[in-house]
């Protein structure tokens, strides 16, 4: 499969803008910022089933996929609570995301499910410490360090 040379980086901008949206909205929820819960001012009561438990999901799970530290389990568990939202909370007022205002949770549902599968991308600490954790030893003589894997070594152009 041909991938585009910006797959990656722009993967892993993606994942840093929805995990930094969905953490503003668990904000809200939970903490009252940017104009409260649903715009009240104010933050959900503590404890309060589901919408103080929805926001704690989406504030937590929202900064571990932002910065990318154990984005897989993170976003499952924000796919989870969205497609948990939108059947519980907005499907029995209609059967269509536009009809009964679930919109935003059938795409997050959906979206972290994405991330889920495909992971956090190069520019997350999940990558960072797979990088540190897989690295090779250093070792003084050039000639018996062990080759870069396939996938991350660089090849020089070729010259005419």
């Amino acid at each position: 499969m041909d991938t585009h040379r910006f797959a990656a980086p722009v993967w892993s901008v993606f994942r840093i803008v929805i995990g930094l949206l969905f953490s503003l909205h668990g904000a809200a929820s939970v903490l009252g910022l940017f104009g409260g819960a649903q715009g009240s001012g104010k933050a959900i009561e503590t404890g309060l089933w589901p919408g103080w438990y929805a926001g704690l999901i989406q504030l937590i799970c929202g900064i571990l996929v932002m910065i990318g530290l154990g984005t897989r389990p993170a976003a499952i568990i924000a796919s989870g609570s969205m497609a948990y939202a939108y059947f519980v909370v907005h499907q029995p007022n209609a059967l269509m995301p536009i009809q009964n205002g679930g919109v935003n949770a059938a795409l997050y549902a959906w979206t972290f499910l994405a991330i889920a599968v495909l992971g956090a991308g190069p520019w997350s600490l999940d990558a960072l410490l797979r990088r540190r954790t897989t690295a090779p030893p250093a070792t003084a003589d050039p000639a018996k360090a062990t080759p870069a894997p396939a996938d991350e070594q660089v090849t020089e152009p070729a010259t005419a």
